[in-house]
């Protein structure tokens, strides 16, 4: 039995009820992302989703299309076989819907300047004239560095849209 209990029941039984209460009344927990309607960091956790503690907005919902349209400019890396691209945009699901490419490497905050600045940095590899460059040892490098700690693009994107929306809400 556990002393503190607030019905008695043994550990096995007050963890099947603990699990049982965390899905059907959720779980507060803090949010993988503020929210988009509200910027709140607090959430509660379904097995379904995420909603916001505060205004119920559900995460991973996109704001109404009537809505303002949040940019969030990236200087993003994609690979394709040996090959590397090095673009930008505001909108990085419309991008990479339009490029061929194996995999999104890295994002970092930027715009056109920083994205010409990483031309000019890595320009002895570049492929001709276009935004393609060999994968080399200082490219893999400074990829390496853009991802320690960042986990997965998407996700790092995600929070930054959602950081944006939330500090123009």
């Amino acid at each position: 039995m556990a002393e503190d209990a607030p019905v008695a029941l043994c550990q096995r039984h007050l963890a099947v009820a603990a699990d049982w209460a965390g899905r059907a009344f959720g779980v507060e927990d803090v949010l993988p992302a503020p929210c988009l309607a509200c910027g709140s960091r607090v959430g509660v956790r379904y097995p379904s989703g995420w909603v916001c503690a505060y205004c119920e907005w559900v995460q991973g919902q996109v704001p109404d299309e009537g809505g303002q349209r949040i940019r969030v400019n990236v200087v993003y890396y994609i690979r394709l076989d040996e090959r590397v691209k090095i673009g930008t945009t505001g909108n990085l699901g419309q991008r990479m819907r339009q490029l061929w490419h194996d995999e999104v490497v890295a994002i970092e905050p930027g715009d056109r300047t920083l994205e010409q600045s990483r031309h000019v940095q890595f320009a002895e590899y570049r492929l001709g004239t276009s935004e393609w460059f060999a994968l080399s040892p200082a490219i893999a490098d400074h990829l390496h560095r853009l991802s320690v700690g960042a986990g997965d693009p998407w996700a790092l994107y995600a929070r930054w849209v959602s950081e944006a929306v939330a500090a123009h809400s």
